[in-house]
């Protein structure tokens, strides 16, 4: 057996038992996680508490009664200059992924790796979904299980909802 063919066999094996390591850690996340997740129901039906206003009865604004001071835009009136402004800051791919995107996490952890290493500054690699999910059902904790969390609802949340959808919750 030649040099060559032995060495493509070893890699071969090696690939496979990563895949399989891999495969078997993705299980037993989902099965370590999945339980504890909050409902993403709610997003579809998302309602934010608005800003009371309160007018003089000649209708001058007397004063605002708020808990969250939002103003809840549809996508339909959003600007497109905008939203691609956003998308380009924010998560350049958003229409090409399905809710997280492999390419950044591995260009964010090989950075990152560096970064460390040199007393600079770490960053992310979060999807604008990814930031939906932190934003409206997960705490801003910065922890692994909190971004496991993060990456198992961001799936399912482009599943569920459309990537319009999860923009106007974002914007």
């Amino acid at each position: 057996m030649s040099f060559v063919s032995s060495s493509i066999k070893l890699l071969i094996k090696f690939m496979v038992i990563s895949l399989l390591i891999i495969t078997i850690l993705i299980f037993y996340l989902l099965w370590k996680f999945s339980p504890d997740l909050p409902s993403y129901s709610e997003l579809k039906n998302y309602k934010p508490s608005l800003t009371t206003r309160v007018f003089t009865s000649d209708g001058m604004l007397l004063d605002e009664y708020f808990i969250e001071e939002r103003l809840f835009v549809p996508i339909e009136k959003i600007p497109k200059n905008l939203i691609y402004a956003f998308i380009s800051a924010e998560d350049k791919n958003f229409y090409n992924h399905f809710g997280i995107d492999l390419i950044s996490i591995l260009r964010a952890s090989l950075t990152n790796i560096y970064n460390f290493s040199s007393d600079r500054r770490l960053i992310g690699a979060s999807t604008i979904t990814q930031q939906v999910v932190k934003n409206f059902l997960l705490t801003k904790e910065i922890t692994w299980e909190r971004k496991i969390k993060e990456i198992i609802l961001a799936i399912r949340i482009e599943k569920a909802l459309s990537k319009n959808q999860i923009m106007e919750l974002y914007l």
